[in-house]
């Protein structure tokens, strides 16, 4: 079959980063164009919720798919999926012309880069993606090396899925409704993951496991809306496709670089606890730096 050729599954991956590259940066913009200002933190925090369950749920369902059919039922099923909500997507969404933008030079990307409106949300963003995936990675190695089962900690994996796709809405919800600011909402969300990768490299058995999931997905489902709607209220209409890929570049960055990270620091150790620690310094360094930011004038 050709999914069994390895040259052509490199150009699978090939397309599939294409697409996602240009999807994520047009979704992120379109939610903020067609979502009244205040009402951007709860859109961006049922997106959020969407976007955190595929990355969670996606290895996983993959897995189960290799298992029953190989690679070919994995990527005919993939190929199925995206062609019906790309016709979904067609006939549902609401076309949005794009705004007249004047000129910009490098220089001045640059400059609106470097601000504090792209910067804080942008690490935010960067810090909850990293927790994330380093949870959904780390975590079950955590619980199978104090003799767990995969049925344990599968099921962690599935608390954090399920704790970061219930509090995003709310959380969007609550910086709508003027209860929590951003910079407090994003800086709190670090705290909470870097707290919960605490816990799964103190706390063990299935108690600390469920522990660290549950605040891992509560750190990410604060921080996310919170960043999105952030990065959304300080830029320009017609440079949001711009702003929303430079930020994608950043979440991704954390998406490979958490586990990274944990992996290095856990492989130099001798012990994945010292990974989990590594992360967690990391994320509350991330949120000292946000709060700080947020207090200044």
């Amino acid at each position: 079959m050709l999914a069994g050729n390895p040259a052509l599954i490199g150009v699978v991956r090939l397309g599939q980063g294409a697409a996602a590259a240009a999807f994520s940066p047009a979704a992120g913009a379109m939610v903020a164009r067609l979502t009244p200002a205040d009402g951007r933190g709860r859109a961006y925090g049922g997106y959020g919720a969407w976007k955190g369950l595929g990355y969670t749920l996606g290895p996983v369902l993959g897995g189960v798919l290799i298992t029953l059919g190989g690679y070919p039922l994995l990527f005919s099923t993939l190929g199925g999926v995206a062609v019906a909500v790309a016709v979904w997507a067609a006939l549902a969404v609401p076309a949005v012309p794009p705004l007249p933008r004047a000129r910009q030079t490098v220089l001045d990307l640059a400059r609106r880069l470097g601000t504090s409106g792209f910067l804080r949300p942008t690490l935010a963003l960067a810090g909850a993606t990293a927790a994330l995936s380093a949870g959904v990675g780390f975590l079950p190695v955590a619980g199978a090396s104090y003799g767990l089962g995969p049925l344990v900690t599968g099921a962690a994996v599935s608390v954090l899925a399920a704790t970061a796709a219930l509090v995003q809405p709310r959380a969007g919800r609550a910086r709508d409704d003027g209860r929590i600011a951003d910079g407090p909402g994003m800086a709190v969300g670090l705290a909470a993951a870097a707290l919960g990768m605490a816990c799964g490299a103190a706390l063990p058995g299935i108690a600390g496991l469920i522990v660290a999931a549950f605040l891992v997905g509560i750190g990410t489902g604060l921080a996310t809306p919170f960043a999105f709607a952030h990065l959304a209220a300080s830029t320009p209409q017609e440079r949001l496709g711009q702003t929303m890929g430079a930020a994608e570049v950043g979440r991704e960055f954390g998406d490979a670089g958490g586990p990274l990270l944990v992996g290095g620091i856990a492989a130099a150790a001798g012990a994945l606890g010292a990974g989990l620690v590594g992360l967690a310094v990391a994320l509350a360094a991330l949120a000292v730096a946000v709060a700080r930011a947020a207090s200044r004038p």
